[in-house]
């Protein structure tokens, strides 16, 4: 009898401690994941499920991402572009054409002013990577409101966009040099 409730007591325990398992981190462990992350501009999937675009009047579309946009100064892509060290550090809002988006989990898009196919754009990515863009943004109109950052990349990461299809224009000295905006908010139409 009592071998027989050992057994019993087992094939519920066994289970039960292999799910808990252990929630404390291994010293080695929180490193090796912010070495990856470092390493990579695709974090673990933080947005759920995208929802379908809201229907408007005219057929077209629009998708809103993050907070709503808060009317920021509006600033034209193209002198942002030329003069982006007036901006740096500075919430603006920008509209322009999504050049080309992250194909992977929609962590970036780039935005370049209307008809540019080649030359400098803005990347574009997430506060906090709290929300993303569907992988088919390219084509799409944009707003978005945020931070500019002017940034030097490393090579690493100037080869990780350029192997997505992002243009990674570089300065005189040959270095991968960007100017980026961390959205808190975007609208996209078609």
């Amino acid at each position: 009898m009592n071998s027989l409730r050992t057994s019993l007591m087992l094939l519920v325990a066994v289970p039960l401690v292999a799910f808990a398992g252990d929630k404390t981190p291994a010293k080695g462990k929180t490193a090796d994941k912010a070495a990856a992350a470092a390493d990579c501009h695709h974090p673990a999937d933080k947005a759920a499920t995208a929802p379908k675009p809201e229907a408007a009047k005219d057929d077209s579309w629009k998708l809103t991402r993050g907070e709503a946009l808060k009317g920021a100064s509006e600033v034209k892509l193209a002198e942002l572009l030329s003069k982006p060290q007036a901006h740096d550090g500075k919430t603006v809002r920008l509209e322009g054409t999504v050049r080309k988006a992250c194909e992977k989990k929609g962590c970036w898009m780039e935005l370049a002013p209307e008809g540019q196919a080649k030359g400098p754009g803005v990347r574009v990515t997430f506060k906090d990577y709290g929300f993303f863009v569907p992988l088919d943004s390219a084509g799409s109109q944009a707003r978005v409101e945020g931070v500019v950052k002017v940034a030097e990349l490393s090579e690493g990461h100037a080869a990780h966009y350029e192997a997505e299809g992002a243009i990674v224009p570089r300065g005189a000295d040959g270095k991968p040099r960007e100017v980026q905006l961390v959205a808190t908010g975007v609208e996209l139409r078609r």
